[in-house]
């Protein structure tokens, strides 16, 4: 890492700090943008990636994609293209040195308007490819997100130049390594573009049954065609895909509502509680209760 992305990380880390003072998930004054803060290494969370440009400014991270792992630090951003379940886990942080992240979100729309707005050349609708990646980052990529941070310590200028340095944000991201992935998101007609709309189908309606023939009219795909590159994108079947969806929102229901479990089951899509219990405890470790337990301890 260069001294200059070395003291513009040290100064993020700085504005990080000072906006959130305790550990936890903090929604800035800034449209779509959070700050992260988590003294506590190896904690595992299961939840939802959306679209979003991801820096680790302090610690480490990994993230687990069905069966692929990402691991990244403050030499890295990682890009979540589509909405993905995933599991991720701070492998380093420590109270008097916590892991701090800084989460910009962002949609399709955002992305067509940098390609339209820009000289960034239209790439044809190739094959769909992972919706996750890492890459290094960069000075042209760290100075407009260290510049949309700083907006935090001038509030009225946030209307006028948070829109311009998110652009910048994402114009940058286009013309990195893997620009063109996450270019085929945006493309109406592309492959990802239309496995995108399954996953957002899937995500509204995780709860009902899913014929596999509907998801493939959806993306105006073949079965074969649809399981393949919904598998490329997401490094999961559909079927699995909705099954993370179903246990991610039944364990909030256990843990925010107590509900019970039987009754959950019920309410995310499951027609057998025994199935359900089963299921849940090979994504959790424990059987429904037992984690809920363990998890309120």
């Amino acid at each position: 890492m260069s001294e200059v992305i070395a003291k513009q990380q040290q100064e993020l880390a700085g504005i990080i700090t000072r906006y959130s003072e305790k550990d936890g998930v903090y929604q800035t004054d800034i449209p779509f943008l959070r700050f992260v803060r988590d003294s506590n290494a190896l904690v595992t969370n299961h939840g939802m990636y959306t679209p979003s440009f991801c820096i680790v400014v302090q610690g480490e991270k990994e993230v687990l994609l069905g069966e692929e792992r990402f691991r990244y630090c403050p030499s890295d951003y990682l890009i979540s293209s589509v909405h993905l379940p995933v599991i991720a886990k701070i492998t380093k942080a420590t109270p008097n040195e916590p892991y701090l992240g800084y989460i910009l979100e962002f949609t399709a729309d955002q992305i067509l308007e940098v390609i339209r707005d820009s000289n960034i050349e239209e790439g044809s609708k190739e094959n769909a490819k992972r919706g996750m990646y890492v890459s290094q980052i960069d000075l042209p990529l760290l100075d407009p997100a260290l510049r949309l941070a700083r907006l935090m310590d001038h509030p009225n200028d946030i209307p006028l130049l948070a829109p311009l340095y998110t652009k910048e944000i994402l114009y940058r991201v286009l013309q990195g390594k893997h620009g063109r992935a996450l270019q085929q998101i945006a493309i109406m007609g592309s492959s990802a573009h239309q496995i995108n709309d399954v996953i957002l189908y899937l995500t509204n309606n995780f709860s009902r049954s899913q014929r596999i023939e509907e998801l493939a009219d959806i993306a105006n795909m073949s079965v074969s065609t649809l399981h393949r590159h919904f598998k490329e994108v997401t490094a999961m079947s559909p079927i699995q895909f909705q099954k993370q969806l179903r246990l991610q929102e039944a364990r909030r229901l256990l843990l925010t509502e107590g509900a019970d479990a039987t009754d959950v089951a019920f309410r995310v899509g499951y027609e057998s509680p025994s199935q359900f219990s089963r299921e849940y405890s090979r994504m959790y470790g424990l059987p429904p209760r037992q984690d809920v337990k363990r998890l309120k301890t």
